[in-house]
């Protein structure tokens, strides 16, 4: 998969000021599930000595959170590690670079570190940074860089020839988890004795590990449903899964990232959809703030993706940002009564009533 070249090792996480912040998706994706690396660390000195799964939701994971690249280093040596990447831990608006994270990345390749950055800005292509990681010997990877159109795949309507369950986790706005729904999930039916796979549309799902999938909006217009529904057919040649999940982006009806779910609902072509709300926000989130958009109406947002996708929603997940438990029950509870679908937040209940809807769907295409 060409997009990471194979790299893993022990990496940090770099997210100086930011992250307490939901910018800092990515580097909450490797805190809470990394295949392709081990944390050794994140790099935050407003949140520095803290553990970064239990400033992230409560759980200590042994990932310490440093001051500094430094401290990071020293921390390091002192256990016999070395790190071997720095990953920018924040998804910014535009995919930019924080004007004042590059200190911290010229200090990583000082320290002999290589640089993973899933931004749309390419730091192999700035000439500071260059001529540093060439000085030190460190490579800079730009994950999120178009491969070259020879590699590249056109639409191909290959959702006849792919006989696995496909399901999609959308979202109704943009950092709401529909990763950490889709991981989960996979997760869960694995444990069930499913071949489940997870098909990654961002650059966080593949630093994570994800075998499959495609960096989606690094992909110009022309190739973005082919690269994606390539990535899944391969996803099932490769493995024959019971059960392929798809990650989505933003949400259908987000002014910012209509393009984006459109090519995945196009490339999946779902038997089903699941899709993940946050009852209590108010207002769209778009990179390193918060949108003056109200929050769409989910059921409006149900018939939207219904329409477009030619499937139905077969579950609704919450995201309980802003609610305490029994707001998180009672929202379960109305928005089964009014949906007619099983509704859970798969981080306080676990994802069993998913699977049990996934489980009837395999029997209605093994019947």
């Amino acid at each position: 998969m060409y997009y990471l070249r194979n790299l893993h090792g022990n990496a940090i996480v770099y997210c100086e000021g930011k992250y307490a912040d939901f910018v800092a998706k990515t580097a909450h994706g490797l805190v809470r599930y990394s295949k392709r690396f081990k944390i050794l660390g994140v790099v935050d000195s407003s949140l520095a000595g803290m553990d970064a799964g239990e400033v992230l939701d409560g759980r200590k994971r042994g990932i310490p959170i440093f001051a500094s690249v430094a401290d990071a280093v020293n921390a390091a040596k002192d256990k016999g590690e070395r790190i071997h990447y720095m990953i920018i831990g924040v998804a910014t608006i535009g995919g930019r670079l924080p004007e004042d994270y590059r200190e911290g990345v010229k200090e990583a390749i000082r320290h002999g570190i290589n640089i993973i950055a899933g931004l749309h800005e390419f730091l192999a292509d700035d000439e500071e940074f260059s001529q540093l990681a060439e000085e030190y010997g460190v490579r800079i990877h730009d994950i999120r860089r178009e491969p070259p159109l020879h590699m590249m795949h056109n639409y191909r309507n290959l959702a006849p020839k792919i006989r696995a369950l496909r399901l999609v986790v959308m979202g109704t706005d943009s950092s709401i988890g529909k990763r950490t729904v889709a991981i989960e999930l996979t997760s869960a039916l694995a444990k069930r004795g499913y071949n489940a796979v997870f098909v990654a549309t961002g650059q966080t799902g593949l630093l994570q590990g994800a075998k499959y999938g495609v960096p989606l909006d690094s992909i110009q217009g022309d190739y973005m449903v082919g690269e994606l529904e390539n990535a899944i057919y391969e996803a099932y040649v490769s493995e024959k899964p019971d059960v392929i999940i798809v990650e989505g982006q933003g949400s259908i009806s987000h002014p910012a990232y209509v393009c984006g779910s459109r090519a995945i609902l196009s490339a999946a072509k779902p038997h089903g959809v699941i899709l993940q709300h946050a009852p209590k926000r108010e207002y769209r989130h778009y990179g390193l703030g918060v949108l003056n958009i109200p929050m769409p109406d989910l059921e409006r947002e149900i018939e939207m993706i219904e329409m477009f996708s030619e499937s139905r929603v077969i579950a609704i997940t919450i995201n309980h940002e802003g609610m305490d438990v029994d707001e998180v029950e009672d929202v379960v509870a109305k928005y089964e009564e009014k949906y007619g679908v099983p509704v859970c937040d798969v981080l306080m209940h676990g994802c069993g009533k998913i699977v049990g809807v996934i489980e009837s769907m395999l029997r209605g295409i093994k019947g």
